[in-house]
């Protein structure tokens, strides 16, 4: 998501090799809204994701991930004037996260949740 963020490219193929199903639908919705208004993200956010589940726990096919991510230096601008569109800074969120095995063995986010700045 960082990555298509810079260009604000709803379409990445990068988005559906880690995401589907609601995630994908989420992440590409609001990529098409910031290309349409013509905004992009610069900069890069950290994250620390931990395990918080895994089910069945003896051969996991889905884990709960929990996050305090840090969009301290990942922000929104206007792509054509560079401008900051982000009024707040960034900072620390909480991030839950439901990843799946998919029939094809892969891994991926299907759904999440990102909390306003100083939830964590």
């Amino acid at each position: 998501m960082a990555e298509a963020g810079t260009t604000s490219d709803w379409r990445s193929p990068r988005l559906s090799r880690y995401a589907t199903g609601d995630a994908l639908l989420t992440i590409s919705r609001g990529m098409y809204a910031d290309h349409l208004n013509g905004f992009v993200y610069k900069g890069r956010p950290k994250n620390y994701p931990k395990v918080t589940s895994m089910d069945p726990p003896a051969d996991p096919n889905t884990v709960l991930i929990s996050d305090c991510g840090d969009s301290t230096h990942w922000l929104k601008y206007r792509a054509d004037s560079g401008k900051l569109v982000d009024h707040k800074p960034g900072g620390r969120r909480s991030i839950t996260a439901e990843v799946k095995r998919q029939s094809d063995g892969e891994w991926k986010v299907t759904r999440f949740a990102v909390e306003e700045v100083g939830s964590c």
